[in-house]
């Protein structure tokens, strides 16, 4: 299926090429496709960039390699015309690639720190993509900006729907957790002092993980903290109750109609029942699924007694906020991590 290839770039990058998505452009998408989007996503603008990222699987097969073609070719020239570090991204290879299970998504990518051989707390990241497509390759600059900060970094794979469903992958996450536990001493990190960050999908995962022990299982005590990166299934029940016209429709698809179901998978769920102690919960200041859903989440964990800081990233996007972190773009959410791990890791 292609939805479900090992794509090098999270699907959330599509806000790249969303804009002329319905432009009269024959170069960009051919008019078949571009009818393909309007039948999706409608034709107001200002919803095709989220409308594109979280219904991408809804695209004809012809559809999504087209947009797939464009996306590629429009990273490349704005590679080149910002002059920016991405080659030295796109050479960057991980210290290790960790498999967790026989399937191949179940991978981890490991990026040893820059330190003086002393043990380092380790950042694992986990990708977006609307819990169906994504890879552990989308990392940006995220393992220059840490591995330079001298953490250590990984990236985590998991297998997608409708090959696994949300718990599988969730438990996916957990086994990938305790499998860099089990080999700390060979990669240099601490196995008791863990933060884990992730995107959109990844975020609920995150989230997900760092409420409800089941998945992570004996590693669930070394989380010490969580970095949730503009997210909106933390209440799955309510976020199908809002008025948002996307998320609603995505939300069905991935979590289904039976409500015990939804409320099991929801996050805020799970407060209060141990939880990881240290939390930091980033929105785009103009998504308000996000908003709502990080500030409800981020009120129940700190009347649970956690630390909380629930903040509101301006000037960016659904994407940007996760793809600039680490460049001068992404300041606002650099400096708020960075803050956040320099107090939770002393």
């Amino acid at each position: 299926m292609t939805t479900l290839r090992a794509i090098t770039l999270t699907a959330l990058s599509l806000c790249v090429i969303a804009t002329p998505l319905l432009a009269q452009d024959r170069e960009r998408l051919s008019r078949e496709c571009r009818r393909d989007v309007v039948k999706v996503c409608g034709r107001d603008r200002s919803k095709v960039l989220e409308c594109v990222q979280s219904q991408f699987p809804e695209l004809k097969p012809t559809c999504q390699d087209e947009v797939w073609d464009r996306l590629e070719q429009r990273l490349r020239q704005n590679r080149a015309r910002n002059g920016r570090t991405f080659d030295r991204l796109a050479t960057m290879q991980p210290s290790s690639s960790l498999a967790y299970g026989s399937d191949e998504r179940q991978k981890v990518d490991f990026f040893a720190p820059q330190n003086n051989g002393d043990e380092s707390f380790l950042i694992m990241h986990i990708h977006g993509g609307g819990w169906s497509i994504g890879s552990r390759k989308a990392v940006d600059e995220k393992p220059l900006h840490f591995i330079g900060s001298g953490y250590a970094f990984a990236s985590t794979d998991y297998r997608l729907l409708p090959d696994a469903q949300v718990e599988q992958q969730a438990a996916d996450i957990g086994r990938s957790l305790r499998l860099l536990r089990e080999q700390a001493s060979e990669l240099g990190i601490n196995s008791d002092r863990i933060v884990i960050m992730g995107h959109s999908a990844g975020a609920h995962l995150a989230a997900l993980i760092g409420t409800d022990p089941k998945y992570a299982g004996t590693a669930f005590g070394a989380i010490e903290g969580v970095i949730l990166l503009d997210g909106a299934a933390y209440n799955i029940p309510a976020q199908l109750r809002s008025e948002d016209a996307l998320l609603p429709r995505l939300f069905k698809r991935t979590f289904g109609d039976d409500v015990s179901r939804q409320r099991a998978l929801s996050p805020i769920t799970h407060v209060g029942g141990g939880d990881a102690p240290n939390w930091l919960i980033l929105f785009d200041a103009d998504r308000a699924p996000s908003g709502d859903r990080s500030k409800e989440l981020g009120n129940a964990l700190e009347r649970g007694g956690k630390s909380v800081e629930v903040l509101a990233i301006s000037n960016t996007n659904h994407g940007r906020l996760n793809s600039e972190i680490g460049t001068e773009e992404g300041y606002q959410q650099t400096r708020a991590i960075d803050s956040f791990l320099a107090q939770v890791l002393r």
